[in-house]
C-alpha cells in the first residue's frame, strides 16, 4: 500500500489500483472505481484533497454510483444548449441503442465496455447516424461526470465514433429546380424556390413573416426557426442555433416575379408562407407538396437537398467559403470571421450570378461535389 499525505493507494491482484481516503468526519471512503494506473488513482485523490481543503467535499456524494440513465436525463434537462428537438432525438436514441448501458453506474463504464457496446450496435439494424448520435451523447454526459469528479476520465475513446458521415448529397440542376417549382402546388412554389435559391431551411421557411421578405430591395431576412417535435404534439418558434443563422440573403432576381405573385395571392397576414386559412404553415405540409412535385418530375432528392443544391449552385458562380457561410447561416471559424466583412458587398453579385446560371440551365458548370 502506498501511503500519501492524503489517502492511500493499493495495487490489487488484478493489477488495477484501489484508492481510499479519510475525511474530516474521520470516516474512511473508497473511490467509486478502481484504476488502470497508479497515476489515475493519484489524480482522483488529488481532486478529493482539493475539495476537502476548499470545503467543497460532500460526505454523502456518491456521484460515480449514479446510473448512466440518471446522468443522461440530468444532462438533457440542465444543459442550456440542448434544445427540445435534440433532447427528443437523444431520448429516442437512448431507447433504441443504449438499453444495456443505461442502468449501469457510470463508475463501472470503462473503455472495453464502450467498445463492446459500439461494436454490437454497429452489427445491429440501427442506423449509423443514430448510433453516432448515441455515442456523442454518452461522451458529452461522461465529460460532465469527469468535471464533477465522479469519474477520473471519459471511457469514450473510440476514434471517429461520434463523427456523422453522411453520403454525398445529390444536387439538382437549374433546369430540374425549375421543373420542381413548376410541378409544385402554387401555394408552395415560393417555399421550393427560397430553399433552392436562397438556402433557407424548412423551419426557417415556416417562421418567415411577411415583413421578412423585402421584394422592393430583393432580400429575405431569417430571424426565427419553427420547430415541430416528432413524438410530442408541440410546435414552437425559437432563435436559430447560432447568431450566424440570423441573416439577410439577397434573392436572385429571376425568382422575384414568383415571390411577388405569391405575396399577392397566398401570403397570410402574418406569415409569408401560409395555409389556405392564412395561418402559419407546417413543415410537413411543405414537405408533402415537395414530395408530390418530386415524384411528378422523377427526382429522388430530399427537401434538404434543395439547400445543398443552392450551396453548390452558388459555389459554381465563384462564391467563396466565406460567402457561402454567410449566405447559408453557417457558424464560421475564427479565421473566416475576420474576413466576413468581405462578403457584405458580394451577396447581391452572387444573387445576380445565380439568376444568370438559372437562365443558362448549364449543368456543366456545377461542381460534382461541394
Amino acid at each position: 500500500m502506498t501511503r500519501r499525505r492524503f489517502g492511500y493507494i493499493r495495487k490489487l491482484p488484478s493489477g488495477r489500483f484501489h484508492a481510499s481516503y479519510q475525511t474530516p468526519d474521520t470516516r474512511r471512503h473508497n473511490a467509486p472505481e478502481t484504476y488502470r494506473t497508479e497515476a489515475d488513482a493519484r489524480r482522483f485523490l488529488d481532486r478529493i484533497q482539493h475539495e476537502v481543503e476548499r470545503g467543497h467535499w460532500q460526505p454523502d456524494a456518491r456521484l460515480g454510483q449514479r446510473t448512466l440513465r440518471e446522468c443522461c436525463e440530468a444532462y438533457l434537462e440542465e444543459n442550456p444548449r440542448v434544445g427540445e428537438r435534440w433532447a427528443e432525438t437523444c431520448r429516442r436514441n437512448m431507447r433504441l441503442h443504449l438499453g444495456e448501458l443505461l442502468d449501469r453506474p457510470i463508475a463501472s463504464i470503462n473503455p472495453p465496455l464502450v467498445r463492446a457496446w459500439h461494436a454490437k450496435a454497429l452489427r445491429g439494424s440501427g442506423g449509423r447516424t443514430s448510433i453516432s448520435q448515441s455515442y456523442r451523447l454518452i461522451r458529452a454526459v461522461l465529460n460532465v461526470a469527469v468535471q464533477d469528479g465522479a469519474i477520473v476520465r471519459n471511457p469514450c475513446q473510440i476514434p471517429g465514433a461520434g463523427a456523422q458521415r453522411s453520403a454525398e448529397r445529390p444536387i439538382a440542376t437549374p433546369a430540374e429546380v425549375a421543373q420542381l417549382i413548376e410541378a409544385t402546388t402554387p401555394r408552395f412554389r415560393a417555399a421550393v424556390a427560397l430553399a433552392a435559391w436562397c438556402g433557407l431551411r424548412r423551419g426557417e421557411l415556416c417562421a418567415l413573416q411577411t415583413g421578412d421578405v423585402d421584394l422592393e430591395h430583393g432580400s429575405v431576412t431569417v430571424r426565427r426557426n419553427y420547430v415541430e417535435l416528432l413524438e410530442a404534439p408541440r410546435k414552437f418558434e425559437k432563435d436559430p442555433k447560432s447568431e450566424a443563422g440570423k441573416r439577410t440573403v439577397k434573392i436572385p432576381p429571376h425568382i422575384l416575379p414568383l415571390l411577388e405573385r405569391h405575396a399577392h395571392e397566398h401570403s397570410g397576414p402574418t406569415y409569408f408562407l401560409a395555409d389556405r386559412h392564412g395561418q402559419q404553415v407546417r413543415g410537413n405540409t411543405i414537405y408533402q407538396a415537395f414530395v408530390r412535385a418530386r415524384e411528378q418530375v422523377g427526382l429522388t432528392i430530399a427537401f434538404h437537398d434543395l439547400r445543398h443544391t443552392g450551396q453548390s449552385l452558388a459555389a459554381a458562380t465563384g462564391a467563396s467559403l466565406v460567402d457561402l457561410k454567410k449566405r447559408l447561416g453557417h457558424s464560421s471559424t475564427a479565421a473566416a470571421q475576420r474576413y466576413m466583412h468581405a462578403v457584405e458587398g458580394r451577396d447581391a453579385q452572387i444573387a445576380d450570378a445565380l439568376s444568370k446560371l438559372a437562365a443558362s440551365g448549364d449543368a456543366s458548370k456545377l461542381p460534382k461535389s461541394f
